[in-house]
């Protein structure tokens, strides 16, 4: 009864009166000439509230439309250096302005918009620009909540952002990186209410901000520009919560602004595999991702954190910028996995199936600093050392045994392995430029340096059971594993820029890329009389090094205009690689001569409407690991063999995109295609002996292909206080690779078709609901064994309800169906996942009291089919299950002196 009454709610919030219209118009300049991208927005009289907005078309043509039940309006037109034009209007069906000419602004500076008021939306040049103040939110509303509500923006339940249809991979504040390089901890963690702009440009390196030259535009970076009277201040957030099976959380967050200075400090432990910053959401659904580490990245099993990070931003005289963060984070991670595997040979198959639990302890400590200093406004210095290390130790017991077809056991083995890792890490950047005047020339000279080590010692042991006519066979490996591993790696590129004409360039660089690794493996066998580990194994051991050079000079004509983007560059691939075995005292050195290239088309046939070709080469240096020609035994069923006569493997990629929103009708497609031909692939071959036992080395093929295509629709559609959204996608892959299956070549050939859809129906202040499905049907075809060719296909579906009602009390679920269309006897393929969260704001807002449930139902499972080129394979894992906890979280702010509005009502 009480779903039917709030059903009718729902259906009793559309009848309020409200009249549709269409709001048409040209816009000029003084000249006659058409304005495109000027603002259009509308906005009531009584509470100067957004009704809707749009931007002009290319040929000063504008069209609003959209519903308000208010009878009187206002109307704004606004451009870059101009008047703003004000007029008040009657509401009506249609409406149409014809001319309007816009006055140019005495005085203006040049890209700054001077008006009474801001537009919630504009367009400079290359950015897009949104008004944190014109979209309403919540009042507690972060910067998530504030981006889901920008037209062409998507985020995700993971928190990963979109702006028509391309991806967001920098947030920062006031032109810095806000936290290091993770745009969650901004997002889920800066308030509404310090926002002054929200910026979307083309994601550039700081060599290409400081030169003009045009940035990635399929990839974007936002950037956060503070109110004025907010940049003086701090806001802080703490979390403490308890729950069932001994479950807990802590974490705390502050930050502090003043000018050009910023200080962030934040600290968290927990056992809930969470950061307690980037995806613990403190309002609504906690969101699948909650069983994930950031920090220590997606492991799997069940881990405590604890993590403790400190940033620091500042610049001096608008000269020198200083930005530097540290963090210390510990993991200790207990996991489980189970495996059953076919494997697929020319004509049989075979079975291994395998269990292994670990237990990881890792302390790690990063660090990052970046200096520039500004001789001038021509010449730039930057510095950029890095440093990272990890410590760690890992417990692991498995077993493991291999069936024929028969599923009779022809082999088991049991191995434990207690090993101690140290990796160090250290690189440095440093970049120099001088700018040749202001028309876009410039000469870069860029060094940057490598540095990784890492420690190895292991304690393996193993007993192996071989079935045979006679009997069994035992095999015993017992010993200590001294590996130590080197890299250094140094790079210098030399590049000038030369204006031939307007917007076209002439290009000349070369890049010398030299790396050294060596690899010292040694094997010590346990003395039975003594029981050390004394007793070299020359057989297992090796001493082997491995050195590439790698010159690139090159020359490109780039034409760089605001419609028509035109880059292109050509030259050599020359590759030594010199292969050393210091223990066989033999060497192999060889050189490589490709074509490079790196070449783009790009036309902008209007704003937020755009298609691009690309196209590009690349060499892949094989892994020292890949090269080294000594036996690796640590799995005693497979044993890998480098293979040092590897080639580098030549890669050419194919890119095409096209995307077009609309701001008018609120509408945008995507589409693109992508295909890499790969010849000097390096992949495994196996051969298989009588007992099961695989022997895997690496050799080179051509003829491998990647290809995907897919294309998105979206549309956002607003009455009033309602919202709906809804994005439709299909993406399509397809994978010819080519092996090796007990030394006899195949090809494999993969394909993957994944339909999706999303909706989103929200009123103001009262409920957020997102259903979501997608399919994804597979299929894979092998010509060693068309008798094992595999189809199956996996459906996920979910639905994500927010309610603000009552007032202060906020109401979440997250429930998720996942069906997988096969998997092997003993692996669960489906299962329901519900996250519930119940909570309720107090204190002005600033103390919210939560209680969450994970896994409401106590059906998460971590169950995946993996198609192999020569497999097919299920996984199971030990993963977070339900429990129950309450949690506290208290905000604490104070901005241009005063406390936040929330503080000064106390």
């Amino acid at each position: 009864m009480k779903f039917l009454l709030f059903l009718s709610f729902l259906f009793l919030s559309f009848i309020g009166y409200s009249q549709e219209f269409i709001i048409t118009g040209k816009i000029i300049d003084e000249n006659g000439d058409p304005l495109e991208a000027a603002t259009v927005y509308l906005e009531t009289l009584a509470d100067s509230s957004l009704v809707t907005y749009s931007i002009s078309e290319k040929n000063g043509n504008f069209r609003l439309s959209g519903e308000t039940g208010a009878e009187n309006a206002r109307l704004f037109i606004s451009f870059a250096g101009y008047q703003s034009f004000a007029e008040n209007i009657h509401i009506k069906e249609r409406i149409n302005l014809n001319t309007v000419k816009m006055q140019v602004q005495e005085n203006q500076l040049d890209e700054v918009l001077l008006t009474a008021k801001s537009p919630p939306l504009s367009i400079k040049r290359d950015t897009l620009e949104f008004n944190a103040d014109s979209f309403t939110t919540r009042p507690d509303a972060n910067l998530e909540e504030l981006m889901k509500k920008l037209p062409g923006v998507e985020v995700d339940s993971d928190g990963n952002i979109t702006v028509n249809g391309k991806p967001v991979s920098r947030i920062l504040v006031n032109g810095e990186e806000f936290f290091g390089d993770d745009p969650k901890i901004a997002t889920k963690n800066l308030p509404k209410e310090i926002i002054n702009k929200i910026q979307v440009t083309d994601t550039k390196t700081k060599t290409e901000e400081f030169t003009g030259k045009p940035g990635d535009p399929d990839n974007k970076t936002v950037n956060i520009t503070i109110k004025e009277d907010k940049n003086k201040g701090y806001f802080a957030r703490a979390t403490a919560g308890g729950g069932t099976n001994e479950r807990y959380e802590l974490s705390a967050i502050a930050n502090y602004f003043k000018d050009d200075l910023r200080l962030s400090a934040l600290g968290s432990s927990n056992n809930i595999n969470s950061s307690g910053f980037s995806y613990d959401e403190v309002y609504g659904m906690m969101g699948r991702s909650a069983g994930r580490n950031v920090f220590g990245g997606n492991r799997g099993g069940i881990t405590k954190s604890e993590t403790a990070g400190l940033n620091f931003v500042n610049k001096w005289k608008d000269k020198y910028e200083v930005n530097g963060d540290y963090f210390f984070g510990r993991n200790d991670t207990e996991s489980r996995t189970r495996v059953s595997r076919e494997n697929i040979l020319p004509d049989s198959t075979y079975f291994t199936n395998s269990e292994q639990s670990q237990n990881l302890i890792n302390d790690s400590h990063r660090a990052n600093l970046r200096f520039e200093v500004e001789f001038d406004s021509l010449t730039r210095l930057s510095v950029r050392p890095r440093f990272d290390m990890n410590i760690g130790e890992s417990h692991r017991n498995s077993t493991a045994e291999s069936l024929n077809e028969n599923q009779e056991q022809i082999n088991v083995t049991e191995t434990q392995s207690d090993e101690e890792l140290e990796r160090t890490n250290f690189s440095n950047d440093i970049d120099f430029i001088k700018r040749c005047g202001g028309n876009g020339a410039f000469l870069r000279l860029e060094f940057s340096n490598w540095h990784r080590e890492q420690k190895n010692d292991n304690f393996f042991y193993s007993e192996s059971v071989f079935r045979e006519e006679g009997g069994e066979n035992i095999e015993i490996q017992d010993q200590y594993i001294d590996e130590d591993e080197k890299e250094n790696s140094y790079s210098f590129e030399a590049s000038n820029r030369s204006v031939l004409a307007t917007d076209f360039f002439l290009d000349i660089s070369y890049d010398f890329d030299y790396s050294n690794s060596t690899n010292q493996r040694y094997v010590y066998e346990a003395d039975e009389s003594s029981g050390d580990y004394s007793i070299l194994n020359n057989t297992l051991s090796n001493d082997f090094e491995t050195t590439s050079r790698r010159h690139t000079p090159n020359i490109g004509l780039n034409y760089e205009g605001e419609i028509w983007r035109v880059q292109t560059e050509i030259g050599l691939l020359y590759t030594e690689l010199l292969n050393t075995d210091n223990l066989q005292d033999n060497s192999l050195d060889n050189s490589y001569n490709n074509l490079y290239v790196e070449a783009e088309v790009r036309y902008e046939v209007e704003r937020s409407k755009s298609l691009s070709f690309e196209y590009e080469t690349d060499v892949d240096i094989p892994s020292i690991r890949q090269l080294q020609p000594v036996e690796d035994r640590t799995n005693p069923l497979n044993i890998v063999v480098g293979n040092p006569g590897l080639e580098p493997s030549y890669r050419q990629s194919f890119g095409f995109n096209y995307r077009n929103f609309d701001f008018e009708t609120r509408t945008g497609i995507f589409t693109w295609a992508n295909l890499n031909l790969t010849d000097e692939r390096v992949v495994s071959v196996t051969t298989l002996n009588e007992d099961l036992v695989r022997t895997t080395t690496f050799t080179n093929v051509d003829g491998t292909v990647n290809a995907s295509v897919g294309a998105f629709y979206n549309k956002q559609t607003k009455k009033e206080e309602k919202e709906f959204r809804y994005r439709m996608g299909l993406r399509a892959n397809y994978d010819k690779n080519v092996g090796f299956t007990n030394g006899k070549k195949y090809e494999a050939y993969r394909y993957r078709l994944n339909p999706s859809v999303r909706f989103t129906y929200a009123i103001e202040d009262l409920i957020d609901i997102n259903p979501n499905y997608n399919i994804t049907y597979n299929e894979t075809r092998y010509d060693i064994n068309p008798d094992r060719n595999e189809n199956f296909i996996d459906h996920r579906a979910g639905l994500e309800i927010t309610s603000y009602w009552p007032e202060n009390v906020i109401f979440g679920n997250d429930i998720s169906f996942n069906y997988f269309g096969i998997a092997s006897p003993g692996f669960k393929n489906s299962s329901w996942f519900w996250n519930m969260s119940l909570g309720y704001q107090f204190m002005e807002d600033d103390t919210t009291i939560k209680l969450k449930v994970y896994d409401v139902l106590d059906q998460n499972i971590d169950t995946r089919r993996t198609i192999g080129d020569d497999f097919v394979q299920d996984t199971s894992s030990l993963i977070l299950t339900r429990y129950a906890m309450l949690s506290f979280t208290y905000k604490l702010d104070k901005f241009g002196g005063k406390n936040s509005p929330n503080n000064r009502r106390r």
